[in-house]
This record gives C-alpha cells, sequence and structure tokens, in this order.
C-alpha cells in the first residue's frame, strides 16, 4: 500500500496524535496496514486530516518509537516487519527474553526423587523445630563435591553459610560487613542490580568501578578505595551480568593486592557459575577480605532457592548470626532436597544437557545479531547488545515489547548517576519451543536494522 490509506481520527476526549496513533495501531491489527507498507508523508497525511504536520510527526514518532512503524531520511516511513509479528503474537503471549529461564532436562525428576527420599528419612525433630545448622552439614558437604574444581582457596564444609539464593546471600555479606554511619558500597559501573537494591536496603551509598579491557580499572579502584572509604566492592570476576565479561587472572591479581593494601572486602559473585572457571575466585586470592558466593539456580534450578557463602576468614560466626536473626536459617528439608539432587549421579548428564540448550540458542541469537556488537560465552545464558546510532536503551526495549519481546534495557543495569549505556541484555528461554525463540531474535533484529530516524516532510 502507498499513500492510498485514509485514517479514521476518532478523536472525541483526545489528543489528536494519540486519535492518529491508535487509528495506526488498529488498521495493523485489522490488516488494512501490512508490513512493508508506506504512509503518506507528514505534511501530506496533515492536509489529509486537517490537523499540524508537528500532531502528525509526534504520531509517527510514538509509532516508531514503539516500533509499528521504521523511518529513514529520504525513504519515508514505513510499517515495520515486527509491526505484523505483534498481532501474531497477541495469540501466545510475549516472548520473554528478561531473565534465563532453564529448560527442564530431567532436574523436576531429580527433585521429585529427593524430595520423596527426605520425606521417608528425614528424622521427626527437623519436621518439629527450626533449622540448626549442623543438620546442614549434608548439604554443605554435597556443594563441595560439587564444587571440588572451583578455585576458592582452603576451606572446610563448616566454612559455608547457607541462604536463601544469591540475592539473599549479598545482603547478608553487606549485613555483616557494613559498619559506617554511611556506608559505602562499590559495584562495577555495569552490573548485576541486586548489588545496588541489597546495598540501599542497607542505607549504603552506591559508586561504580569503571571497567578497561582486563577488567576493574585498577587506578579507578585505589582512588574510589581511598576516596570513599568503601568497606566492600561487589563484582562477578568470572562472569560479569549482563556483558558477560570475565576478568581476567592478572586483573583480579591487581585488584586483589589493593584490597589487601586497603583492607576492603570483595564479594565474588558466581550465580553464573558454568562449570569451569578462567582464574581463581576473590576469595582464593583474599582469604581475610574475600567472600564468595554461589547456588544452583543458573544452571540446575532456580526454584530450590538455595545459596553459599563462603566468608574469609574469621567471619563465618558474622555471617552466621545474619541469617539467625533474620530468618534463622534454611529450612533442613530444603537443605536434604539439594544434597541428594545434587549428588545424583544423573545430575552430570543433565547439567550437560541444559547446556546443550544454551548454547544452541546462543547460536541462533549469534547468527542473527553477528552483525552488531555483541558479547557472549559459551554456557552463559545471556548476550549483551550495543545499539546502533538512533535508539537508546529504553526506546528500544518499549519498542521490542510493543512488538512482542520482553527484554531489559541497560539502565537496569547502571547507576542513576553513571554514565548512560545504550544496550539491551536478551536472556536465553530454554522454555519455550527454539522456533519462538527464534522468532523473538529475528524481531530484535528487525528494530537492529531499523534504528529510529527523522521523518520526511
Amino acid at each position: 500500500m502507498g499513500t492510498n490509506w485514509h485514517p479514521e481520527l476518532a478523536v472525541s476526549g483526545r489528543a489528536k496524535y494519540r486519535a492518529l496513533v491508535e487509528s495506526v495501531q488498529k488498521a495493523i491489527e485489522l490488516g488494512e496496514l501490512k508490513s512493508g507498507d508506506k504512509l503518506p508523508p507528514v505534511r501530506e497525511m496533515a492536509f489529509r486530516l486537517k490537523i499540524t504536520p508537528g500532531t502528525v510527526a509526534r504520531a509517527y514518532s510514538v509509532l516508531v518509537d514503539e516500533g509499528t512503524l521504521t523511518a529513514g531520511v529520504g525513504r519515508g516511513t514505513y510499517v515495520s516487519a515486527s509491526a505484523g509479528a505483534k498481532v501474531d503474537l497477541a495469540l501466545t503471549g510475549p516472548i520473554d527474553l528478561v531473565s534465563p529461564l532453564l529448560p527442564n532436562m530431567g532436574q523436576d525428576q531429580l527433585i521429585r526423587q529427593a524430595m520423596r527420599r527426605v520425606s521417608a528419612e528425614i528424622p521427626a525433630n527437623c519436621l518439629m523445630g527450626y533449622p540448626k545448622y549442623p543438620d546442614t552439614l549434608n548439604a554443605r558437604q554435597a556443594f563441595m563435591r560439587w564444587m571440588k574444581d572451583a578455585p576458592l582457596g582452603f576451606y572446610k564444609a563448616d566454612d559455608l553459610v547457607l541462604t536463601h539464593g544469591g540475592q539473599n546471600a549479598i545482603l547478608h555479606v553487606m549485613q555483616s560487613v557494613l559498619r559506617a554511619r554511611d556506608p559505602v558500597v562499590l559495584v562495577d559501573d555495569i552490573a548485576f542490580s541486586g548489588f545496588r537494591k541489597a546495598a540501599e536496603l542497607c542505607g549504603a551509598k552506591v559508586i561504580g568501578v569503571p571497567w578497561d579491557g582486563e577488567g576493574p580499572d585498577p587506578a579507578a579502584f585505589e582512588e574510589l578505595v581511598q576516596s570513599t572509604r568503601a568497606d566492600l566492592y561487589c563484582t562477578s570476576s568470572e562472569v560479569n551480568n549482563p556483558t558477560t565479561r570475565p576478568t581476567s587472572p592478572k586483573r583480579r591479581r591487581e585488584i586483589a593486592a589493593i584490597a589487601q593494601r586497603h583492607e576492603i572486602h570483595v564479594l565474588d559473585d558466581d550465580c553464573y557459575y558454568t562449570g569451569q572457571h578462567s582464574g581463581e575466585t576473590y576469595r582464593a586470592l583474599l582469604p581475610r577480605f574475600g567472600w564468595y558466593i554461589s547456588s544452583p539456580s543458573k544452571l540446575v534450578s532456580p526454584a530450590l532457592r538455595i545459596g553459599f557463602t563462603l566468608p574469609p576468614e574469621g567471619w563465618v560466626g558474622e555471617m552466621q548470626r545474619s541469617v539467625q536473626f533474620s530468618h534463622f536459617g534454611v529450612s533442613t528439608m530444603m537443605a536434604e532436597v539439594f544434597a541428594h539432587m545434587i549428588s545424583n549421579p544423573k545430575l552430570d548428564a543433565i547439567t550437560k544437557k541444559v547446556q546443550a540448550r544454551i548454547n544452541s540458542d546462543l547460536r541462533i541469537a549469534v547468527n542473527q545479531l553477528g552483525g552488531y556488537a555483541i558479547r557472549w560465552r559459551s554456557n552463559v545464558a545471556i548476550i549483551w547488545v550495543e545499539l546502533p546510532n538512533g535508539w537508546r536503551a529504553p526506546a528500544f526495549a518499549q519498542a521490542a515489547e510493543a512488538a512482542g519481546v520482553m527484554i531489559r534495557p541497560a539502565d537496569e543495569f547502571t547507576l542513576r548517576e553513571g554514565r548512560t549505556v545504550h544496550a539491551v541484555r536478551l536472556a536465553m528461554n530454554g522454555q519455550i519451543d527454539p522456533a519462538m525463540f527464534e522468532r523473538g531474535i529475528g524481531i530484535v533484529r528487525d528494530l537492529l536494522d531499523n534504528p529510529p530516524s527523522s521523518f520526511t516532510t
């Protein structure tokens, strides 16, 4: 369709630009406008509707921002490919690429088996009383076997503290460490938002640490440590969420030396554990100041809500007290379920299948998005996409959602006063059909291919 389509402008009670937006949306839903159809230029549409060109331009801008239209200098304004996809997707709901969703490769059966076994074997006193730390020994020993190849430094089962998942562990580490009246927490300038939210709950000010090609910038880190008197630095040395970047082994040693010199604690969040490590954790490099956190949420199942913290030397008791006074500890029943499940000889084959599906989805995404600046890692269920000129992260996320795909903009991973980052994070969804996942990636690519531009008049 060229310029023959004439909208009906029902203006009653609404701004004229909004009425035009809804008219275009309705025409697409009814099939009157299809993907690739060219809309009249701004001035021509204004003449037809007897409204100002500025009103038409505003309506077109809204539709471009949400992904319904695409526009280019000298080419005109068209119905985007994703607009047609949005109607089709209405039957199945949006494609969720917000957070990694693991495929079920048999984990449910392992958990069910573990629950049945625990229900038959657990002592009655564990079903009738508050959880006690000694009763979680099986879970702590199972964790040690599961992480036997991880470079964590020397530790014993009694050095591990159980929490309700990794996020809960972050909060308890902060409650243990933050002692100043006006505490300061350092985080990577692009980092997991859970660090910031936990710090805010603890009344701490959060300051970002810039990165270079190898990880946290050592000079900037030391300057911030000295100028802010920070108590804690939160990072993920193996897999930064959302960028997937690791900190190089050399850079980890440099950061550890600075932390040792200034006696600042370092929390190393390894919840995106993939089964292998490229370098030592900060717990191994900083026995007196390094904290390590991990959980089975990103490789086995997040439903268990169990996490493990390895505090530095002399801090186990402080961490245990924080947990005890908060929620009396993790349920003995759930700790036993974890112990049985993680020790099941079938688990290794299952996790390999989980990783195979993650990597299959990664191949789909990389094949479609490889022409853009993206970051990804094998076995890690996220991709970081830097947006081309013309796109801003919030507008891109809104346009993707309007087209039927839910993603996370960079704003959710940066500090409010930090630098502006024009990027989005896509997560692998192993709980939908691969064809549906590929369709979602195709919508994202279509938006990348057609960034907003000025409108022809």
